[in-house]
């Protein structure tokens, strides 16, 4: 498998990729697999109706991971890929998808990416998701994904949503359906600037003695704008948690709009929201340890989106 330097950068960044994984993986560059292997426990297959894959994970795998990383090299490019997974019931697995886009050229290039997954019963499932934009050129990185969830009873979902840099525009869909006993978890970090924009939104669904916790930790810069919304639904008893907390700098802008849908008198649903500068007492207190105010804003950052 030969991949150019700029492939091989993002599939480092978003995927942590330095050499071919030793298990499961299908590597897809510019619209193309490039590269797939199955492994014992779990089979990859290419969708026969449209682009994507299919992926069977085996009921009872343990502590196996599969690596479906995107590059765009190219400028001019659009792709939609569909993307299914099947959870066997007992399974521990990780999934590491995202994408980057090295777009050089005056085209825009975009992908979207419809991911869905049917996790079994008693499964635990962390899904690593980031985005990267890189190049220099007019045309702009677009990334469009819509996540698409059904979690089994007495089973747990992480997700990771990164968007790590020089993305132009994103609207992020994410919604989930949770049996009796499952549990969500979602991890949300974003990071915009210039004349870049983000929308978030979440919908969850809950069940009898489910679980959501939310958290989105998001930084705008220079005249960027960003949306976050969030809906809990809470059907019968159950315990739901969003908060959003963003650092607001330069001309940016943030919505916030989380919301909450008890439909039971058991439903226990919390929102929390907040958006605000940087205390200048940080800024003055690492300045003082040697720091330059840039530097100082920069440690800050990054500290509040790990």
């Amino acid at each position: 498998m030969r991949l150019s330097e700029e492939v091989k950068q993002i599939f480092c960044e978003v995927a942590e990729l330095t050499e071919i994984p030793a298990g499961a993986y299908n590597f897809r560059v510019n619209g193309k697999s490039v590269g797939r292997q199955s492994s014992n426990n779990i089979d990859i297959k290419p969708k026969t109706d449209v682009s994507g894959l299919e992926i069977y994970i085996k009921a009872g795998t343990k502590n196996e991971t599969v690596h479906i990383p995107v590059a765009i090299s190219v400028t001019g490019i659009e792709e939609v890929v569909y993307n299914d997974f099947f959870v066997g019931d007992d399974s521990d697995v990780t999934i590491v998808a995202g994408c980057g886009i090295y777009n050089c050229g005056d085209e825009n290039s975009t992908h979207n990416g419809i991911h869905r997954f049917f996790i079994g019963k008693n499964c635990k499932v962390k899904y690593v998701e980031r985005h990267l934009g890189l190049g220099r050129g007019a045309g702009g990185k677009i990334l469009n994904p819509t996540t698409e969830l059904e979690v089994g009873e007495n089973s747990e979902a992480t997700l990771y949503m990164e968007q790590l840099k020089g993305v132009d525009s994103t609207i992020r869909v994410t919604k989930a359906n949770l049996a009796k006993d499952a549990h969500i978890i979602i991890e949300e970090r974003l990071l915009t600037h210039g004349r870049q924009t983000a929308e978030s939104a979440y919908q969850i669904e809950l069940g009898e003695d489910s679980t959501a916790n939310i958290n989105s930790r998001a930084v705008a810069r220079d005249i960027s704008r960003q949306k976050f919304a969030s809906c809990i639904v809470g059907n019968r008893r159950c315990r739901g948690h969003s908060a959003c907390d963003a650092i607001l700098m330069e001309d940016a802008s943030v919505l916030a709009e989380p919301a909450l849908d008890a439909k039971s008198p058991d439903a226990a649903l919390i929102h929390e929201a907040a958006i605000g500068k940087i205390a200048g007492d940080e800024i003055i207190k690492l300045c003082s340890l040697g720091l330059t105010e840039q530097e100082a804003e920069s440690k800050i950052i990054n500290g509040f989106l790990k």
